[in-house]
């Protein structure tokens, strides 16, 4: 492989993903364990390294977005108040000790009131505006702290964050739902009534969580009904509560296939027709229109 023009780089809480760039075309790709939670701030450079030195040229320019930019990140990049013009970022840059590096860290977003923070999906954002040139609505960013973000004029103009995919993790896992919802099985229809009962009624949730256990002991309910329940009772009661973003909007949904898939399923129960596109190819989008933007290359 050529060396690419520059790298591209996504850097979560737990994993960091780094692509190969030739424009706005990826040439490989290339993922680690090496996430912003496991590293101090010397490591960052050695992480990086240790995934992209064999792409590096003379001086290669990388792009970064996610928690790489957090107060405990490589650098602090931050963060954008709302409304934040998705097309009018500005980058930081972050300390290198190798000069074949020319790393730029692009900044997260925040809301005063409700306090609320975004870092990561706001260059998804940004990648679906650049495809999608003057696309007014509500976006949905399922995931572990799923997202429902109000888009005008290219703008971010308001937001809300769910703690959606971490309850499930931890419920599913280490709650008295983990003995009943051990399974990689699922069953659509336990899902879907279990979304309709706690969308109409979301104050009941944390009682029908219980009944998950419950008719696994007495009724004999299979793994897989109840994991699929689980699912649908957490994903109702957040569809429930973001209503004022979804209702009579145009939405589109950025996330992996397996939980976005749910969350288009769900909206279209409620009549709600939804566009669904990858996360990574949004993320690599933002990067790329953010380098375009600057005027990067290699």
């Amino acid at each position: 492989m050529s060396k690419p023009d520059w790298i591209a780089v996504d850097w979560g809480t737990s994993h960091l993903r780094v692509y190969a760039m030739s424009g706005g075309s990826v040439l490989d790709e290339r993922a680690s364990d090496d996430g912003m939670g496991s590293l101090e701030r010397n490591q960052f450079e050695g992480a990086l390294l240790a995934l992209v030195s064999d792409w590096l040229g003379d001086r290669t320019p990388v792009l970064a977005c996610g928690m790489v930019g957090a107060r405990q990140g490589w650098v602090e990049a931050p963060y954008s108040s709302v409304p934040a013009a998705v097309d009018q970022v500005k980058m930081v840059n972050a300390p290198t000790s190798d000069a074949r590096l020319d790393v730029r860290v692009l900044p997260g977003v925040k809301q005063v009131q409700p306090a609320d923070v975004m870092r990561g999906e706001e260059t998804q954002i940004a990648g679906f505006l650049a495809l999608n040139k003057g696309w007014d609505g509500v976006i949905c960013l399922p995931g572990t702290h799923s997202k429902w973000v109000l888009v005008s004029a290219n703008e971010i103009v308001s937001f809300q964050t769910f703690m959606t995919g971490e309850l499930f993790a931890l419920l599913s896992e280490q709650s008295v739902l983990r003995h009943t919802v051990t399974t990689a099985n699922w069953d659509e229809s336990a899902f879907s009534e279990a979304l309709s009962d706690s969308m109409a009624r979301p104050e009941k949730l944390a009682a029908k969580l219980f009944s998950i256990r419950a008719e696994s002991l007495v009724n004999g309910t299979a793994a897989e009904v109840g994991r699929a329940r689980l699912s649908g009772l957490l994903i109702g009661a957040e569809l429930a509560a973001a209503r004022p973003y979804w209702l009579g909007q145009k939405v589109a949904v950025i996330g992996a296939p397996e939980v976005a898939r749910l969350y288009v399923a769900a909206l279209a129960e409620q009549g709600v027709p939804a566009t669904h596109v990858q996360g990574d190819r949004m993320t690599i989008a933002g990067l790329n229109a953010a380098r375009l933007r600057e005027g990067i290359s290699a």
